[in-house]
């Protein structure tokens, strides 16, 4: 008799641990889902929500934004910048034609330009774009030129989206693939990390 009753408690435990590794399980399948993706331009990565202005200036890139009088100008990396403040405004320059949009952030202190984190940026590529620079701007570790609408299914199957674009927008990070629908080529992408910050936050 006791064996039975062993037996049935032992069961009873493995009914109950079954939900609860499931769980587990399930956590662990969302954290995967957020997995931040880099961005590369000319061999420089950008992780949105991790890499400041001052990492892109180091490395010699072209980074601006529109001021008062909309006018595009160098950033100052000493400016001081409000705190839990959303800044849009900004850029990256890859030559004349080919350029990314970027947003900076700040969160509990306020801080000097080069220290704030790029919280978005979004990219518009052309037709008439010099494939030879798209092909050196990579998303998560592919040339924009080879990532295709089809492409991009594989890589991601569990987003969700149509023919001309393809989106991820998770707790923490946003994607947003966006392709031509004759030719299947990319033709913009963003990348967003959500923020709680004050949204009024701008350059002048």
């Amino acid at each position: 008799m006791r064996n039975v009753l062993k037996i049935i408690c032992l069961l009873l435990a493995l009914v109950l641990l079954l939900p609860a590794c499931s769980g587990e399980s399930g956590s662990s399948s969302e954290k995967e889902q957020e997995k931040l993706l880099p961005i590369k331009i000319n061999g420089t990565e950008i992780r949105v929500g991790e890499t400041t202005v001052q990492t892109l200036l180091d490395q010699g890139m072209n980074v601006g934004w529109v001021d008062e009088n909309y006018e595009r100008v160098d950033v100052d990396p000493d400016m001081e910048l409000e705190p839990n403040s959303y800044y849009t405004g900004g850029s990256i320059n890859v030559n004349e034609n080919i350029f990314a949009q970027i947003s900076f952030v700040t969160e509990e202190e306020a801080i000097p330009l080069g220290e704030a984190v790029i919280a978005r940026l979004e990219f518009y590529m052309h037709s008439e774009d010099d494939p030879a620079v798209l092909s050196k701007i990579e998303f998560d570790g592919v040339p924009v030129t080879e990532l295709t609408r089809e492409k991009a299914g594989e890589m991601y199957p569990d987003w969700t989206g149509d023919e001309v674009m393809w989106l991820k927008y998770g707790l923490e990070y946003k994607y947003d693939l966006n392709f031509d629908m004759t030719s299947g080529q990319m033709t913009k992408f963003t990348v967003e990390r959500e923020y709680d910050v004050d949204w009024s936050g701008d350059q002048s």
